[in-house]
């Protein structure tokens, strides 16, 4: 109507409909002076979108990150300009290492004072265009929703990944008319009955068959996949930090491609004659330096199943690549007539089980047992996280993800993610049964996340595998230049002083004995707990010491 009042609302204020619109309902972050009219339009909304306040943007971006991998949603971190920004880079690397839906909305300068090396100014599109799916800055109020609305859009597509959106200070406090528009809608890429055709047939003629399945699968494609593989007896590997993709307790589980594969899994991979990769990227650890698989031209027959059409044929030419969801694959080739290969997969199925038997360790604190302890005792809806070092091997080699079992841990091989892992999945799920595996060294990067626990009420049991040393390098190292150790021994604080400070139960284990009695009085705390396990360093991995190192002896 002539002479109506134009209803208008500020950029910070359509950004936050924005994220409503997307159904957000959470966000991690430290706050900071560049983007605070944002968190004035978020405070009209705190009763819809909880904002976790982190201690620094590192754990802020892992948390976004562990807690679109476990819910399957888009993870949203805010950080300030600038040091924030940098901080939350590693994230933003997790991310897309992992193909994980992320949002990292940044701070930055106004647009007024651009390109003079202002206070924190950094060129964002620069800074991350590599990193991110997408670096992307707002430059007008007006052009806020489309963007937002893009940025869902991106992160979701294909190959999911992070999307990095620089928020100017003036840009969030110009008024505009446009609003939020409706919510995203990712299609799932479908099949095309003549390729299905082809993959079915060369299964069928598959002698040597293995399946490498990656990505998150829960629910009905967990349950498909199991009802695939069973079907026709096909062995099927976990790939590298995705343990959780099929059932442990299906006969057809075989083992992981992840580090430090046992021969059996490398044999199965090299002399597989049919390869069906189920939303694998078939990185580097998944094959062994692209040995086990040969690139371009692999010598086994490659069926290479990925909803990105870019990551197909992206450095293996498959013999069938196939744009569709996996999950809609192995749902559709559960009732075809494929053969079985039930025999052969019962003897790597004995051999993978026999792999989980670990010899007795050395020290008075042995980590085979108190796995095994955890495997017996935790729910099997239980979530289970780790960062990096070598004292992920026992969750991610000898821990069982049976029933409905989780595990969120870093393809990208960042320390410090667990801890913050383990956070994020409690603010998820309150009442989860939440372990995090951490060393002392990983611990140490991100225990100020204890603080964000704390204050978000989400508390997970920590195991702190504290050996004195930095157990990957200090390996790599003896192998590499023996008897000449160098700066990877640790000094370590009292963890259990520390872990109290923050609220915490706590207590620390030097004796296999003491674990069982120590566990239960972590899952009774209601404040969460960190137990600072005391192990040997001389057990390097589950199936090599030190000495046996020096002697060129071990797995």
């Amino acid at each position: 109507m002539i002479g109506e009042a134009r209803v208008t609302a500020t950029g910070a204020r359509v950004l936050v409909d924005c994220l409503l619109a997307q159904g957000v309902d959470t966000a991690f972050g430290v706050p900071g002076e560049s983007y605070l009219a944002v968190l004035d339009a978020l405070f009209d909304e705190q009763a819809r979108i909880r904002m976790v306040a982190n201690r620094q943007e590192g754990g802020a971006a892992f948390m976004a990150e562990a807690w679109a991998k476990l819910t399957g949603r888009v993870g949203i971190c805010f950080v300030t300009r600038g040091p924030g920004a940098a901080n939350a880079a590693i994230g933003v690397h997790t991310a897309q290492q992992a193909g994980t839906p992320m949002i990292l909305f940044v701070g930055q300068v106004g647009t007024d004072i651009q390109e003079r090396g202002a206070f924190q100014e950094l060129d964002y599109r620069s800074v991350f265009g590599g990193l991110a799916k997408w670096a992307v800055e707002v430059d007008r109020a007006d052009r806020m929703a489309e963007i937002v609305g893009r940025a869902f859009a991106v992160a979701q597509s294909g190959r999911p990944g992070p999307v990095v959106v620089a928020l100017p200070e003036d840009v969030l406090v110009a008024r505009t008319e446009v609003r939020a528009g409706r919510r995203v809608e990712i299609p799932r890429p479908g099949t095309d009955p003549e390729v299905m055709a082809r993959l079915r047939a060369l299964l069928a003629e598959a002698r040597a068959p293995v399946v490498l399945a990656a990505g998150r699968w829960v629910g009905p494609g967990r349950d498909a996949l199991r009802t695939f593989a069973e079907a026709h007896g096909l062995p099927v590997l976990a790939d590298f930090r995705w343990q959780d993709a099929l059932d442990h307790d299906s006969p057809c589980y075989v083992g992981d491609a992840g580090l430090g594969k046992p021969k059996a899994v490398r044999d199965l991979i090299a002399n597989a004659d049919v390869i069906l990769a189920l939303g694998s990227d078939l990185g580097e650890i998944t094959t062994d330096g692209y040995t086990l698989i040969s690139s371009p031209e692999p010598r086994q027959t490659l069926i290479h199943v990925h909803k990105d059409a870019g990551t197909l044929n992206k450095v293996y030419r498959a013999e069938l690549a196939v744009q569709a969801d996996p999950e809609v694959v192995v749902a559709e080739l559960a009732e075809a007539r494929l053969g079985s290969h039930a025999t052969q997969t019962a003897r790597l199925r004995t051999a993978h089980l026999a792999f989980l038997e670990t010899p007795d360790q050395p020290g008075a604190l042995d980590m085979g047992r108190v796995v095994a302890h955890l495997d017996e005792t935790l729910p099997e809806d239980a979530i289970l996280t780790n960062g990096a070092g070598n004292f992920a091997i026992w969750l991610n080699k000898h821990f069982r993800f049976r029933g409905s079992r989780r595990l969120l841990a870093p393809q990208s091989g960042a320390m410090g993610y667990g801890l913050p892992a383990a956070v994020a999945a409690k603010i998820a799920d309150p009442e989860a049964c939440v372990v995090c595996f951490t060393g002392d060294g990983d611990f140490q990067m991100t225990v100020q996340e204890l603080g964000t626990a704390m204050q978000a009420k989400a508390f997970p049991i920590v195991l702190v595998v504290n050996n004195g040393t930095y157990g990957t390098i200090r390996m790599h190292q003896e192998r590499a230049y023996p008897g000449r150790v160098s700066f990877t021994d640790i000094e370590n604080p009292d963890f259990e002083a520390l872990a109290r400070a923050y609220g915490f139960h706590a207590a620390r284990v030097t004796r296999t004995e003491d674990f069982p009695e120590a566990f239960a009085a972590a899952r009774e705390s209601s404040t969460g707990a960190v137990l600072d396990l005391s192990v040997a360093a001389e057990g390097i991995t589950p199936h090599q010491t030190l000495t046996g190192l020096h002697a060129g002896v071990g797995a």
